[in-house]
């Protein structure tokens, strides 16, 4: 019965492995080869790299390259420092209301960030900021998930440990940066992993409080290759396409034991 359950289990990794390659394996050939063999598969179909540069030439990929970049930085950084705070608040100090607010931090978890997009735009146009890296980032400096998943790791740590600080005289902020963070260190790694994906391929606000290039990430930049007056392109869309995505695909390659592992260490945690 075990082997049985193995096999039907090894059977739906490779489905869902070979359902997730093949549009990656399809944008591969459309972006290596000339624009008539994007739907014909032949064997010795030419090579080309004219796809990349045509593409790199339409739009301004280092501008797109930048804000994305000073954009998921931002985040990421707002997001540890207030994540941090937060659920090492909820998780250590007594405070009036502290359960209702960790309540209402959950709640904010089973609220699409779509619905809030008119509110947001308001707040946006209010502060003065819109058509700015900064308003991209601001609605997202404070993650509730971020928030959730630290708080419960800051629950584990023991609390001999955080005492005995203290009677060494070590401030709050101290055993904050030298006692609970280094202990997270999977969890945020596995955290800033997710976070900067998310981010990096996040559409719909950028698209909506930007309208200039020198403020809008790779994303909203891509739909250049999709408005033109000559018909699409396969072989350029994925072309862009693949020069927006190497970054995160490099990464993953990279660190996907990290990767992994963060996550099982935050999930055992």
């Amino acid at each position: 019965m075990t082997q049985d359950t193995n096999k039907l289990e090894t059977l739906g990794a490779w489905l869902l492995g070979l359902l997730w390659i093949l549009p990656l394996a399809y944008a591969v050939w459309a972006a290596f080869h000339p624009s008539a063999y994007a739907t014909r598969f032949e064997l010795f179909a030419p090579l080309t790299l004219d796809n990349f540069r045509a593409a790199w030439d339409a739009a301004p990929f280092a501008r797109y390259f930048l804000n994305t970049f000073l954009l998921v930085t931002m985040i990421l950084a707002a997001q540890f420092v207030l994540s941090t705070m937060a659920a090492y608040a909820f998780a250590r100090m007594a405070f009036p209301g502290r359960e209702l607010m960790f309540f209402l931090v959950l709640l904010q978890l089973m609220i699409m960030p779509d619905v809030l997009i008119v509110e947001n735009y308001r707040l946006m146009s209010w502060l003065g900021v819109r058509d700015t890296i900064f308003a991209i980032g601001l609605p997202y400096f404070a993650s509730s998930f971020g928030i959730f998943l630290l708080r419960q790791t800051f629950k584990t740590v023991p609390r001999e440990l955080e005492e005995a600080a203290l009677v060494e005289g070590a401030s709050r902020w101290r055993i904050l940066l030298k006692v609970y963070v280094p202990l997270a260190r999977p969890v945020y790694i596995a955290y800033g992993l997710v976070s900067v994906s998310h981010h990096w391929n996040n559409f719909l606000w950028p698209l909506i409080i930007t309208n200039s290039v020198e403020s809008r990430p790779l994303t909203v930049g891509l739909q250049v290759f999709a408005s033109t007056d000559q018909g699409i392109d396969w072989s350029i869309i994925t072309a862009a396409t693949l020069l927006s995505s190497a970054p995160l695909l490099v990464a993953f390659l990279l660190f996907q034991r990290q990767f992994v592992q963060s996550f099982m260490r935050a999930g055992i945690r």
